[in-house]
């Protein structure tokens, strides 16, 4: 069913409509062809410049457009970047990513970004950055600072991306993408569920990540966070089990990436979350904040490990 295949439309609501069970041993099957079925790889997220974004993403608490109460921050000091690195690397995370709420990186911080990833590297971690659209001059420093992973997000379908976004063009990210790739790092891009779209929506959205000209390595599936003051304040109306079938249909469709279970962990029980575990994702955040946004204590994500007898990836092992 699912080798050499041609995904178009059909073929992927096809994939929505087996009956849950099915969808779940189908995907739990792909799953195990490509990744040990009790293992979970750990990271970790750190806003190191947050606020004032020019962008007025709806979803966004970090969004000058918006009163969200998050303050505007400058970028943080090296010191403090390699102080939370120390501590996610001695919690088992083997990934560090740090975000930046920017349009485009401006020209004078940029050299203070490529200073952390370069002490993240020496830390041992694997780095990962999302910093908004980024010129090819841009793409080739990051390229040399050894960079492992940029982060864009598509967020949503083509169809539905301008009733979210009107400051940038899905082809504006379709393009920053291309850049990343034709540099020859490794691209981390997927997409929110619960901002209003249509399981068309989410379709389309899939569609999408797989005719990247990069197999990714790397997909987070993100619950929207509904944030007061936001447009999308009222919003977070995916079913439980919908969200669940988009997470098996996502490893079937892409059965060598990554599937980070993201933002959203906040609201999921630990029976949903054990659900998208067997759905195939096979990555979780850990720390009490994604940016801005809040999430499980790391106490809490490693006890519910234990119960599902999941252990966390070991560094020598990422690729």
């Amino acid at each position: 069913m699912i080798a050499g295949q041609k995904w178009d439309t059909q073929k992927v609501n096809a994939l929505y409509e087996l009956p849950f069970t099915q969808l779940l041993f189908e995907a739990q099957k792909t799953h195990r062809q490509h990744f040990p079925g009790d293992e979970v790889e750990l990271c970790t997220l750190l806003s190191v410049k947050t606020g004032a974004c020019p962008e007025d993403c709806a979803y966004c608490p970090q969004s000058a457009h918006y009163q969200t109460g998050v303050s505007r921050e400058k970028i943080m000091a090296l010191e403090k970047v390699i102080e939370h690195a120390k501590c996610a690397k001695e919690n088992g995370a083997i990934r560090f990513c740090m975000g930046a709420a920017w349009r485009n990186p401006p020209k004078k911080e940029f050299p203070k970004i490529l200073a952390m990833i370069r002490a993240v590297k020496a830390l041992g971690l694997e780095t990962c950055v999302t910093l908004g659209m980024l010129s090819e001059e841009q793409v080739a420093e990051l390229r040399e600072a050894g960079l492992d992973f940029y982060n864009h997000n598509l967020d949503t379908s083509p169809e539905f991306y301008d009733k979210i976004i009107t400051t940038r063009t899905y082809q504006d990210r379709l393009d920053t993408l291309h850049r990343v790739h034709q540099a020859g790092i490794n691209l981390c891009c997927g997409g929110i569920l619960g901002m209003g779209e249509t399981r068309e929506d989410r379709i389309q959205l899939l569609l999408q990540l797989v005719r990247l000209p990069q197999p990714l390595k790397s997909v987070p599936i993100n619950r929207l966070i509904p944030f007061d003051g936001t447009p999308l304040e009222k919003k977070n109306d995916i079913d439980n089990i919908e969200f669940i079938r988009t997470i098996a249909v996502t490893r079937i469709m892409l059965p060598h990436s990554i599937i980070r279970l993201s933002a959203g962990r906040i609201f999921m029980s630990e029976e949903m979350q054990a659900l998208c575990f067997m759905a195939g994702a096979n990555s979780m955040w850990l720390g009490d904040k994604l940016l801005t946004a809040r999430n499980p204590e790391c106490n809490a994500d490693f006890t519910l490990l234990k119960k599902l007898g999941l252990s966390a990836k070991e560094y020598a092992a990422a690729s």
